[in-house]
This record gives structure tokens, sequence and C-alpha cells, in this order.
């Protein structure tokens, strides 16, 4: 955050000089994020082993039992990070725009708004704090589940360090690849135009994915036993080094397809052609020639611009029919990673996989942390009443920068998944459970509850956002109604009381669900056992994964689509503008509704069902000592 806060005043005076050197300054202070995140929860992780050692000695089991409490302690953060981020944020970002761009008309950032200052303070909680705490998290919480499998499998059994430690090698591995893909970014290839901001961001990912499975490959080759065996729910599985080499490259890949299909999803960069598309919608195409011109040319986000035209709610249909759409192929990817590294390796391959998402995690720190900076630079070049050109520039960067933290959310929901399943696995296994049967009464009840508890939480997260949202529109109002010459600009506005309101409506309203998702596995395991408790892990998954991603793009796609009229860079977006028409109004508020979607509940579901799965694994042996007393006492 600190790092971040330095690096926006200077983005912004990079951007005298042009957008290459705003860009790189950007994204080279993203990237202190990524490579801080990945080297700490290596290091320490490393460092915790070996100081557990000292205690367990030869007891491996029980060593990496323990150490699965350092993903629990990761979540439970990461959970008041994105929460508590979400609606700091949110609040202040809703309550700037319904007054200052709705109802005032004025500039996005303008330094007349009271809650200007606390929207672009949230920018950092939410999206440095909160993104970072979330794939910490994961990172912590794969990282110790294969470790926990693997440690009542042949490297546990027959006490195999290299190979016992191979989810961190994989790691090591991806810090070294990200920083050489860095370069490519900032030294071998310099973004010069405003065109090549996006592509060179995508490059990253693209760069990175395709060393890192070289990388996979070496360490699987060097680390691994030519073959060994997997702990599979009571027997042990035989498995080949280079199966788990697939597992990992899996998992990476499918990454590498949600951030792509994330993008596609959430980019204003795709389709409208020469501006000449939108007459689709107005005149019938006369020829056959004419209409293929015209075919396969609509963007998911330019067609909800597009409803713009005919008021909000039209908007607001689109942008949720786009958000239900776009769960269909990341859904595919997991689950086709799922079946391929379940099929090798059990749930130790599932574990695998997510670490092989999560395993160039640094580069996408780095693209996830460079849009909240350069958003937050083109509101100070706003409101030190910077040149137009330096503006344009920043928007630029913050455009390009909002489509990448998307693919960032993308990211993170998809490792959730796989590291949800796989904390579940270690559950199942720990809690001696050899099947979990749906039909049974208990399972099935615990399957619709942990269904809807998903639902439970966004309800909870999009009232507190509504709630704190709420007291910031009528403070900016008040302000603008009674401080004299506050609209003219000659009269300061209040900062920080606008700050204030965000601050205690984070600390205040994060406390609800965050009881929800920390006492739901204790009371649920203690009260109706570990069975039932399975079926609510096994809901929470299935519902929260599809959630998510739904909720993130569309508030996305509705961010982007506002973005794309106020830029009216092609014809196309110029019939629907300018800033301040009836379509751009439509867009703000279907903008204002997504950003609490995107940016707090959608994210913040990464952590439910994450930290439900590892509280449960965490506490399997409480659990089952609890029901065997009861049931013992009940006799």
């Amino acid at each position: 955050m600190k790092i971040a806060t330095y690096a926006n005043a200077r983005t912004t005076l990079e951007a005298r000089k042009g957008v290459g050197k705003a860009f790189i300054i950007a994204f080279r202070s993203g990237a202190v994020m990524g490579f801080l995140l990945a080297a700490n929860g290596l290091l320490v992780l490393y460092i915790t082993i070996n100081l557990f050692k000292l205690y367990y000695g030869d007891d491996w089991e029980g060593l990496f039992e323990a150490i699965t409490g350092y993903g629990l302690g990761g979540s439970s953060m990461a959970l008041f990070g994105r929460v508590g981020g979400g609606i700091y944020t949110k609040a202040a970002d809703v309550g700037a725009d319904l007054v200052g761009k709705v109802e005032r008309n004025i500039p996005e950032d303008d330094p007349r708004n009271p809650a200007v200052i606390a929207d672009n303070v949230g920018d950092n909680v939410g999206d440095i704090a909160g993104m970072g705490s979330d794939l910490f998290g994961s990172y912590a919480e794969s990282s110790c589940a294969a470790l926990v499998v693997a440690s009542i499998s042949s490297f546990g059994i027959n006490h195999e360090l290299t190979a016992m430690l191979y989810p961190l090698l994989i790691s090591s591995v991806g810090i070294l690849v990200c920083l050489l893909t860095t370069l490519f970014a900032t030294d071998f290839f310099e973004v010069k135009a405003v065109n090549e901001i996006e592509p060179a961001l995508k490059k990253q990912l693209i760069i990175s994915t395709i060393l890192m499975t070289v990388g996979i490959a070496i360490v699987s080759w060097i680390a691994l036993p030519s073959s060994f065996t997997i702990f599979n729910f009571g027997v042990q599985k035989e498995v080949k080094s280079w199966q788990l080499f697939l597992c990992v490259a899996v998992g990476l890949w499918a990454g590498l397809i949600i951030g792509f299909v994330t993008e596609y999803y959430t980019s204003n960069a795709y389709g409208y052609h020469s501006g000449h598309n939108y007459l689709l919608y107005n005149n019938i195409c006369m020829n056959v020639n004419d209409f293929k011109s015209h075919l396969i040319v609509f963007s998911p986000v330019q067609d909800v611009a597009d409803s713009c035209r005919t008021g909000a709610a039209t908007n607001v249909i689109f942008g949720l029919a786009l958000g239900y759409k776009s769960v269909i192929i990341p859904i595919f990817a997991i689950a086709i990673s799922i079946f391929v590294s379940f099929s090798f390796a059990a749930m130790y391959g599932i574990a695998v996989a997510a670490l092989g998402m999560l395993s160039t995690i640094a580069t996408g720190l780095a693209i996830d942390a460079y849009g909240p900076i350069s958003d937050n630079a083109g509101g100070i070049a706003e409101m030190a009443g910077m040149s137009h050109t330096i503006r344009e520039r920043t928007d630029a960067l913050d455009a390009a920068g909002n489509t990448t933290a998307a693919i960032g959310k993308g990211f993170a929901i998809g490792s959730a998944a796989l590291v949800s399943l796989a904390l579940f696995g270690a559950f199942v296994s720990r809690a001696d459970i050899t099947t979990v049967d749906v039909l049974t009464p208990k399972v099935f009840i615990g399957l619709i509850v942990g269904a809807m508890l998903p639902y439970w939480f966004s309800a909870m997260t999009m009232k507190s956002v509504g709630s704190a949202a709420l007291k910031m529109v009528e403070e900016v109002r008040r302000q603008f109604n009674t401080i004299p010459g506050l609209m003219e600009g000659t009269a300061k506005p209040d900062y920080a009381t606008c700050v204030k309101i965000s601050t205690d409506a984070s600390i205040k309203e994060m406390i609800p669900p965050g009881a929800l998702v920390m006492l739901t596995p204790l009371i649920v395991g203690v009260f109706f056992g570990v069975e039932t408790l399975s079926g609510v892990l096994a809901g929470s998954l299935v519902s929260g994964v599809q959630i998510a991603i739904s909720a993130s793009n569309t508030g996305g796609a509705w961010d982007n689509a506002k973005k794309y009229i106020e830029a009216g860079a092609s014809e196309h977006a110029r019939t629907l503008g300018p800033k301040g028409s009836d379509a751009h109004k439509a867009a703000v508020i279907g903008d204002t509704v997504g950003d609490p979607l995107k940016d707090t509940s959608g994210p913040s579901l990464n952590i439910l069902i994450k930290l439900m799965a590892v509280e449960s694994l965490v506490f399997a042996p409480s659990l089952l000592l609890t029901v065997a007393c009861y049931s013992r006492f009940s006799r």
C-alpha cells in the first residue's frame, strides 16, 4: 500500500513525458506487491516448517497437519482485507459517482467532490491490500493442502524431503520466471503508444505461462522420483513424475484460459470496427456481404454500452446476462483441470494444480496492482488541475488496468475453486470419510445449506455497501448544499468526514459476514457432524464459484462500458456520448450497481469457500473428538 501510494503521484508526473514512461512506473510499482507476496509467503512458510520440525521431529504427519494453521491465518486476514476493503472503497466510490456525476454533473475525481479522497484511499485498501491478502490466502492454503496429503503419501512415509517440498519448489521457480517475464514489459519491449498498453500486459501472462511450463518440467524431473505413491481415500495410488507435471501444467494453463475469458467479457477493446456496427440496431442489412461484414463483431462490453441508448434498465439487463454467460468457459476449464489432475494424482493432483495456477502469482499481482495505481494517477491529475493530455494518458492506463484487474479476479476465483476442493479432500481424508453420499439426508441437507451460504454472504456485503453509500451520499449532498462556494470551487470540501464514514462502515459492517464464515463450520461440525459439514463445504464451493465469476465480470463489464462511452474513441462510442448524455448517465448507474458486485461481493466469495474449508481441516480432529464424546454420552 505504501509503495502504491508513492507510485500514484510518480505515475502522474511521468505521464507528462509520455504514456510509456508512466506505464513503466505503474507496472514496476505493481510488481513490488507481486514479488513481495510470493517471496514473503514462501520464505515464512519454509522457516515455519523448519521451526516446527524441531518440535515434531520425525512425525511428518503431525508436523504438516499443524502447518495447515498457516493457511487459516492467511485466509482469516484475507477475510478482513477483502470484505473490509471492499466495503470501504465502494461506499466512497458509489457516493462520489451518484452525487458528483449523476446529480451535479462534475467530472470523476473532481476536487470539489467531498468523497473523492475516500474513493482514492479505498482503491488502495480494496484492490491492493484486499487482492494481495486474498491471493496470499490461496497460495498458503494450496501449499498446506498439498503438504498435508504428501505427508501421508510415500514422500512423508519415506521422509523424502526434496519431493515433500515439491509444492514450495514450484513457487520458487515461479518467482524466477516472473522476474524474467517482467523484463519483457519494461526493458525488452518498451510501450510507446496507448494501444500497446493492454497487449503488453496480456503478453506478460502468456510469456510467464510458457516459461513456467518449462520450469515445472525441469523441477518435476529433478525433484521427484520416477514413481511414487499418493494417498487416495485410504489407499496408496501409484503416480509417475510426468503425471504430476501434467497436473501442475493443466492448472497453469486453465488459469491462463480463465484470465483471457475474463478479459474478453470485461474489455471494451473488441468489435465495432470503423464504428459501423451500431447501424445493425437501427437499419436492416440489405445484402449478404453487408450482413457478413457485421457478423461476429459485437463484443460483450460494447453490447452493454449500446444497450444504454434505451436507459439504465436495459443496461442492467444486458450486464446481468453477460455475467451469467461469462461463467460457462471458466467452469469448463476448472472442471477439466479437476478431472485430469484427480485422475492422475487424486487430491494431491488438485492441490498442485491450484499451485500451478498460482505459480505466476508475482506477474498476476503486478498486473492487478497496476490497475488501482493508474486509476489514482488519473485522480491526482484531475485534482491537481493538470492538462487534458495528461488526463487522457492516465485514463488510457486506467482503462487497461480495469481489464487487467478483472483478469486478476478471474485468477483468484479459479484458484480459490481448486484450493477449496483440495482442502475439502484433505478434510475428508483427515475426518476418515471414505465417501460423501449426497443421497444421505444429513449430507443432502448440508449441500443445500452450503449452496445458500454464498447468497447470504453476498446479501450481507451488498447491503453493507448500500448502507455505507447511503450515508456517503447524504454527507456529500449536505456539503454541496451547505458549504457556500463549494460548487464554484472557491471553498474546500470536508474530506475527513467522508473518509471517516468509509472507515467506520468497513470496520463495523464486516463483522456479520466474517462471523458467518468463521462460525458456520464449527457450529455444523459440532452439532450435526462431519458428514453434514462435508455437504456444506461442497455446496458452498459449487454455488460460490458461479456467483463470484458472474458478479465480478458483470461489474467489470458495466465499468468498462461506461469508460467506453466516456472515451469516445470510435464513431459508435461518440453516438452514445458525450459525458452527461442520457446514455452516459445510464452507463454510470450500471457502473454504480456493478461496483459492489465486482469489488466487494464477488471477490469476497473466494474467502468464503476457502476459509470454511481450511477451518474445517484445522479443526477436524477437535470436531471428531466432540462427535465421539457426544455419541458416548448419548449412549
